[in-house]
């Protein structure tokens, strides 16, 4: 009888009659050539192997390999069911392969919530970046002003949020990725030349174009200024940090932005200023205190982290 002529009855009694550790076996053997070079390979011992082939053949009712001169010669009903065999173990490397993907942070799936001055370059940069070395992470980023970025979180359309001095919350748990400052952005020379840091005091009497839902972050110059009795006029208000930039390199205006947004933003004719004192606010990933990030998510966080220390560089 051929093998194409027994393989659906073959198939028939290999799906229903063989255990998985004698397909591995029988595999192996094939695969190998030898007893020996079997057994090497599954790392068992030849008697071992031996015994779990000829169990395999018994129930099956047919032998599998026959000895030639030495040397085991697969027979027909071998060839027919190698066809089979070697699809699952194909199927089966990918499994692993995917297991150890998912263990070492190559595969799986990141919600994010973040405020929009970090989705103008930093969180795209670290994505990026992290995507190089595990490109079977995919990521869902969901842009929100701060206050939104609670809701995200509690009602589950996001797993991780990234924002600008978070909250105390007693549903949600926070950690500190790393300190940020607020900038001065401005045209060059727009202020005379100085030394250092520009003291905030010489805001006063200016236009500035102001950002009106920063959440906390902005009560670290609203506070900073009301303390020093600084006045100045705030020509427009704009909702996000990146159109304040914008509508400053336009208009040639005045702003106070979060130092990441100055930087995508600088330009030859731009400028960003770090002022006296510091207007510093911290930025964490926050997370339902009940729902803590898988291995996948924790690489990106790191990432992420190493991505916003190496952008604070001192302003040239």
């Amino acid at each position: 009888m051929t093998a194409k002529a027994i393989g659906p009855r073959l198939l028939r009694e290999y799906r229903g009659g063989m255990r998985f550790r004698q397909i591995e076996v029988f595999h192996a053997v094939y695969t190998h050539g030898s007893i020996s070079a079997a057994a090497r390979a599954l790392g068992v011992s030849q008697p071992s192997l031996s015994k779990t082939l000829h169990h395999a053949e018994d129930s099956l009712g047919f032998p599998l390999f026959h000895l030639v001169r030495g040397r085991l010669v697969p027979t027909d009903e071998a060839h027919a069911l190698i066809r089979e065999a070697g699809d699952i173990f194909e199927r089966l490397a990918s499994l692993q392969q995917t297991a150890r993907n998912l263990s070492q942070a190559g595969g799986g799936h990141i919600r994010l919530g973040i405020v929009p001055s970090l989705a103008l370059d930093v969180v795209p940069q670290a994505m990026a970046q992290f995507r190089r070395e595990w490109p079977r992470v995919t990521f869902e980023v969901h842009t929100h002003h701060h206050d939104d970025l609670v809701r995200s979180l509690i009602e589950r359309e996001t797993d991780i949020a990234i924002a600008y001095t978070p909250p105390p919350h007693p549903r949600l748990t926070h950690t500190l990725l790393t300190q940020g400052e607020l900038v001065v952005f401005c045209p060059r020379g727009a202020f005379e030349p100085i030394e250092g840091r520009l003291p905030l005091d010489r805001l006063a009497d200016r236009d500035l174009i102001g950002v009106a839902a920063t959440g906390p972050i902005g009560d670290v110059l609203t506070c900073a200024v009301r303390e020093r009795g600084i006045a100045y006029r705030e020509a427009v208000s704009v909702q996000t940090f990146f159109i304040a930039a914008r509508l400053a390199q336009l208009e040639s205006g005045i702003t106070v932005v979060d130092e990441f947004t100055a930087r995508a933003w600088q330009s030859p004719d731009f400028a960003w200023l770090r002022t006296d004192p510091p207007l510093e606010f911290t930025i964490s990933w926050v997370t339902l205190e009940d729902r803590q990030p898988s291995k996948v998510a924790r690489q990106f966080l790191r990432t992420l982290g190493d991505v916003l220390e190496a952008s604070r560089t001192p302003n040239p």
